[in-house]
């Protein structure tokens, strides 16, 4: 039990596995292709709203291109926020945030993009509306929106609980309705934790070969201190 709430404490890392794509999934594969070496130059823009997963995506981007031996860079912009000076040789930069770099920032953004460009490589950037809406210097704006443009749209409830059950499925026992709704309601919301969630529940549900309900559910997550449980 003290190891399954540790587990529970520090949520999994990011990674294009564990993004449940939802209505994503045109945008989830072009970005495994990408990480797969399937296409070489891609400049990406993502938007949409704060939780909606396009931090994951870019983590998870970057991750899945190291593990694939090549060069990757995650990058959360902010009002100061300064360009490593390798940052042009990499094979990927992920820039996040986007819509808050300074002035400074926007002029180190132009140059990388140009640079990655003239490598062939590849650039993803994100923020919370599309191109045509940042506040940002002209020429950066027309860059980012010269690639790829996809809005990120978040899980809905209906979209979690079919991807909770499923994974159940998986392992091998059914999520009762009344264990989904409570999961949904007292554990962190975004995916890789409900999943881990999931997983630690269905480990404590054998050690104490007990059923999965709300009981143990409550048990386990007052145990990791998550949530209100």
């Amino acid at each position: 039990m003290k190891q399954l709430a540790l587990d529970l404490a520090h949520p999994p890392l990011p990674t294009l596995e564990n993004f449940v794509p939802g209505r994503n999934a045109e945008l989830a594969h072009n970005l495994r292709r990408l990480a797969d070496g399937g296409v070489r130059e891609s400049f990406t823009y993502i938007w949409g709203e704060p939780g909606c997963g396009r931090t994951h995506l870019l983590k998870g981007t970057v991750d899945a291109i190291k593990r694939n031996g090549s060069s990757a860079a995650y990058i959360a912009c902010a009002p100061g926020t300064q360009l490593p000076e390798d940052v042009a040789r990499m094979d990927c930069v992920a820039l996040d945030d986007v819509d808050l770099l300074d002035a400074e920032g926007q002029v180190a953004a132009f140059h990388l993009y140009n640079a990655l460009r003239e490598r062939r490589c590849a650039l993803l950037a994100a923020g919370a509306v599309p191109p045509v809406q940042l506040r940002l210097r002209a020429d950066l704006v027309t860059r980012l929106g010269w690639g790829l443009v996809y809005q990120v749209h978040a899980l809905t409830d209906r979209d979690q609980a079919r991807a909770l059950v499923e994974h159940a499925a998986t392992r091998g026992f059914r999520l009762a309705p009344e264990v989904c709704e409570f999961l949904l309601q007292r554990a962190r919301r975004d995916m890789p934790s409900l999943l881990a969630t999931l997983d630690a529940l269905d480990r404590y549900s054998l050690e104490t070969k007990r059923p999965v309900t709300v009981p143990l559910a409550r048990e386990l997550l007052r145990a990791a201190g998550v949530g209100n449980a």
